[in-house]
């Protein structure tokens, strides 16, 4: 069964950091491409970043291009996401999925395991 588990959400000041960490357990994980979701209240669930199985590819949101960096340590079993400069519309639940291949996906339709999210709040 694999499970991910992500951690490091928080309470931030506008400008600020965190980074997320997101933790995978019961299978290879480096055979599978990783991806940083998030979801405010009432809005959709978006992809903010994701990677490829060795970190060769990666992708990130306009909207948060040049704030967030999104890396993986497949010897840890973890993916990250760095993220910079918050403003107070990054305040979401930030989720990590993982996709059923080697690649990275648009769409979470792709993306067959969840983690059980962590809140990022940013204050202004």
């Amino acid at each position: 069964q694999v499970q991910l588990v992500e951690s490091g959400g928080g309470l931030v000041q506008a400008g600020g950091s965190l980074r997320l960490s997101c933790v995978a357990s019961g299978a290879t994980f480096s055979r599978y491409g990783m991806g940083w979701f998030r979801q405010a209240p009432g809005k959709e669930r978006d992809l903010v970043a994701a990677i490829n199985w060795s970190g060769s590819s990666t992708y990130s949101a306009n909207s948060v291009k040049g704030r967030f960096t999104i890396s993986r340590d497949n010897a840890k079993n973890t993916v990250y996401l760095e993220m910079n400069s918050l403003k107070s519309e990054d305040s979401a639940a930030y989720y990590c999925a993982r996709s059923g291949t080697m690649n990275w996906y648009f769409e979470d339709r792709r993306y067959d395991y969840w983690g059980q999210g962590t809140q990022v709040t940013v204050s202004s």
